[in-house]
């Protein structure tokens, strides 16, 4: 069945509350606020196999991720959870990388399309985890599908950024997390079903 995560359903990252500074609430709409200390929001709950539905939107040359299976207690979400990039990458640096494109799996993986999403436009998306196996949708349009412990992501992850986290892809459940880059970023509608 799925369910709501409404604002009660986060908190700052190391914080017990929702941070108020760094993200404002209106009904079932999540905003960062670029002005706001740069603090990502972490779900209360930890997911092990699901399906995550949202609407997002960002400004020009916006940035943001969905970060999932995170443990906060190892530091901080980079260090644990793969990441879902949600960018405009027609207007930021990060868009001239396939790794770090819009619908990448953060860092390790290209979309399967160049996405070109519109900046200030919602576009809907779905990350499915189940097991090692996770899709990322845009738009009704997969494009990505990876198994996270295949021996190919294993050697990149090897040779990547995340190479000193030990941790990082391996967990089987964790929190999840919305990333607060110094940009606005809008999240609604977001909805989790559990496999």
């Amino acid at each position: 069945m799925e369910h709501e995560l409404t604002a009660t359903h986060w908190r700052g990252y190391a914080q017990p509350q929702f941070p108020q500074a760094a993200w404002s609430v209106d009904g079932n709409l999540l905003r960062a606020i670029a002005t706001g200390p740069r603090l990502d929001l972490i779900s209360r709950e930890r997911f092990r196999d699901f399906v995550l539905c949202f609407d997002w939107r960002l400004p020009r040359g916006g940035s943001s991720a969905v970060a999932y299976r995170v443990a906060e207690e190892i530091g901080p979400a980079a260090h644990t959870g793969p990441a879902m990039q949600l960018l405009d990458d027609e207007h930021h640096q990060d868009g001239a990388d396939a790794l770090t494109s819009c619908g990448a799996l953060y860092g390790l993986i290209a979309p399967w399309h160049d996405q070109r999403s519109s900046a200030n436009a919602y576009h809907s998306s779905r990350i499915v985890v189940n097991g090692t196996l996770v899709e990322y949708w845009i738009d009704e349009r997969q494009v990505l599908g990876c198994d996270l412990a295949s021996e190919e992501l294993v050697e990149r992850i090897a040779r990547s950024r995340f190479r000193d986290f030990a941790q990082f892809g391996k967990l089987r459940e964790g929190h999840i997390v919305l990333q607060h880059r110094g940009t606005e970023a809008w999240f609604r509608r977001l909805r989790i079903e559990l496999l």
